[in-house]
């Protein structure tokens, strides 16, 4: 399954990988160009709930299989189909579609078949491999944009989810009294299961983990979609003596590669010292070197990059925290539901984030500024209101309570 979860996403950082050549090809704006990154979670949060539902009702490997090959079909169409961005985000919306239904389809196969030990490690390193995914897919969307253009490059990564479908097919077993697609009885209603939600938000520790992944992953995905796009332009403006030594997209593929040891090691630290202190702690910290990155903008390449793990490592340190703290705080009949909602939540930030990165940054030169100081001010300032909200609120009850 952790094999699955990075062939799952092989195509995630296509698109911003060929941002710029996109965007320049095409004439677009940058709040346009975030769009279309924003066009994948849009796809992912209206298919996740059923997705997810289905999970309690059905064997989830088929969820995951069929997950697999409409991510798949997605990313071929934007490489073979699309010619401008009117049709380009429906592609991408569909890629988005498909990854929904083998992220937390995933997270549920493994959930639901470790009986023994702590499972919140299970879950740290299933989400850490997540960022071993998204490095794999800058590193091999780079390559193949660079010798090939980005058209083949998506058409070629396109295997990955389609590879992941099948091995989570043949590689995991039903776990008995599952249900295959023409055994059960599904509304479109059940998308929504508002009742079950309802019980879901009624858990008040369940709720502010998922405000807090909603914080959390409109940060996360606003940066990766933006990353390669925020190297290209700093190489661009750099003295010749501070030319930066790799490629946007080799140096993407190590700062995602560097949140993978920090998600794990950051649910540890959770272990030790606690979910909600590590989580307000590693946000601030987030907030600080987003900000500070924004900053770097013009400096000596090594600082870039510096500044850029360091904020990775930040990003990363909460990201297992927050889904298995949502796990264990729920219980067991209603897990498959709280995830859907989890994840409609979390991914529903992500839809916000790379859009309103975008206009930031066209909001700001308009006004003849930079630019890149605000757009990441616009992201991180959503995980401190979350530490505000829950400090005066949620987790400040229960403290009081216990």
């Amino acid at each position: 399954m952790l094999l699955t979860q990075v062939l799952s996403i092989l195509g995630f950082a296509c698109y911003p990988s060929a941002l710029t050549i996109i965007q320049t090809e095409w004439q677009l704006s940058n709040f346009e160009s975030g769009f279309l990154a924003s066009s994948f979670f849009i796809g992912y949060v209206l298919t996740v709930p059923i997705a997810t539902t289905l999970t309690d009702r059905m064997d989830t490997r088929q969820i995951y299989f069929a997950g697999g090959i409409l991510a798949a079909a997605g990313l071929f169409g934007m490489g073979f189909l699309a010619t401008n961005f009117h049709n380009a985000w429906i592609y991408l919306m569909i890629h988005g579609a498909g990854v929904s239904a083998t992220y937390m389809p995933g997270l549920k196969i493994i959930s639901d078949r470790v009986t023994i030990g702590e499972i919140t490690r299970h879950i740290s390193f299933y989400t850490a491999f997540f960022g071993i995914g998204a490095a794999a897919s800058y590193f091999f969307s780079g390559m193949l944009i660079t010798h090939l253009g980005w058209q083949a490059a998506f058409m070629i990564v396109a295997i990955g989810p389609f590879l992941a479908g099948v091995l989570a097919w043949a590689g995991t077993r039903s776990l008995p009294g599952e249900k295959g697609f023409l055994e059960i009885q599904f509304s479109f209603k059940d998308a929504f299961p508002l009742a079950r939600w309802k019980k879901v938000l009624e858990v008040k520790e369940a709720l502010a983990y998922m405000l807090g992944y909603a914080a959390h992953t409109l940060e996360l995905f606003a940066s990766r979609a933006w990353l390669v796009a925020f190297f290209t332009y700093c190489a661009s403006i750099a003295a010749p003596e501070h030319a930066f030594p790799l490629s946007a997209t080799l140096i993407a593929t190590l700062v995602n590669l560097i949140g993978v040891p920090a998600s794990i090691l950051g649910n540890e630290m959770a272990l030790r010292i606690g979910r909600h202190r590590w989580v307000y702690w590693v946000m601030i910290g987030s907030a600080i070197s987003g900000i500070a990155l924004g900053f770097a903008v013009g400096m000596h390449w090594s600082i870039i990059v510096a500044i850029a793990l360091i904020h990775s490592i930040f990003i990363m340190a909460d990201s297992a925290t927050l889904t298995a703290g949502l796990v264990i705080s729920v219980p067991q009949t209603i897990k498959g539901t709280a995830m859907g909602l989890h994840s409609v939540m979390g991914f529903g930030g992500g839809l916000i984030g790379p859009a309103l990165f975008g206009a930031t940054l066209d909001i700001a030169r308009h006004w003849g500024q930079d630019g890149w100081v605000m757009a990441y001010a616009s992201i991180v300032i959503w995980g401190l209101l979350f530490i505000f909200y829950t400090q005066f609120s949620l987790w400040k009850t229960k403290r009081a309570a216990s």
